[in-house]
């Protein structure tokens, strides 16, 4: 499932907006729309998709596997070149979506990266959702008393979980790709971006902190008022 931002003639450059999943997914719609809209008004055409199990693409959360991911990257690549015309194809992803693009780039013939606060380590990152799903079960402030464990196993933040899924995402550790690559950083906390600095990735600051892992904020919607800006200012520069 995928909507086409597109312009009016012929367009060098696309960009392909790949989304992260489960809960981040939800809380990234309307940023994604306005990132994809405000693209598309500077001339460059864009792409938005979901993954197969994931948003409204056939099949459910405990469908998602991550090669049928890097798949429909492929594929939303593709369908970007056809219909805009594009020879250069910018991946734009977010929380895990940025992972996904940094595996799919080479498969996918992206020609650059611009990930906003990318998951570089997995197993940390399952770790923290793990977290979030057991302090979600005991929550005072949604349930009057804690679920039993087993009927919140197996999920991540109300999103139905595989193992294969789970063991999938745990299994990732962030390689430097040779594409030209921004991190555009909102982490509350420091974070190391070494892994893709040492592949000649830049860094951004963006503010404010983007929460993504605030289980208060859970059903607020994440906004990124500086995010058009830095998007288009890093297009506007020499890949």
């Amino acid at each position: 499932m995928g909507m086409y931002h597109g312009v009016a003639g012929h367009a060098p450059v696309g960009m392909l907006l790949c989304p992260p999943v489960g809960q981040a997914l939800v809380r990234t719609h309307r940023v994604y729309r306005q990132l994809a809209a405000g693209m598309a008004a500077r001339g460059i055409p864009a792409l938005r998709f979901d993954y197969r199990g994931s948003g409204d693409s056939a099949g459910d959360s405990v469908a998602l596997d991550w090669q049928q991911c890097l798949d429909d990257i492929r594929s939303a690549a593709a369908e970007l070149r056809v219909r805009s015309g594009c020879a250069m194809v910018v991946g734009f992803g977010a929380q895990l979506g940025g992972a996904l693009a940094l595996a799919a780039a080479p498969a996918a013939g992206l020609a650059q990266l611009i990930l906003w606060d990318p998951v570089l380590d997995g197993a940390r990152h399952a770790t923290t959702l793990d977290r979030l799903q057991e302090e979600l079960r005991t929550d005072p402030m949604r349930f009057t008393r804690p679920r039993a464990p087993q009927d919140a196993a197996g999920q991540w933040l109300g999103f139905a979980v595989s193992p294969d899924w789970r063991a999938q995402v745990a299994a990732w550790q962030a390689q430097p790709v040779r594409v030209p690559t921004l991190v555009i950083d909102s982490l509350p906390a420091p974070a190391s971006w070494s892994t893709l600095a040492a592949a000649g990735a830049r860094v951004v600051a963006m503010q404010p902190a983007t929460q993504w892992d605030d289980l208060h904020r859970l059903e607020h919607a994440i906004l990124a008022p500086e995010l058009l800006q830095l998007v288009g200012q890093a297009l506007e520069q020499p890949a």
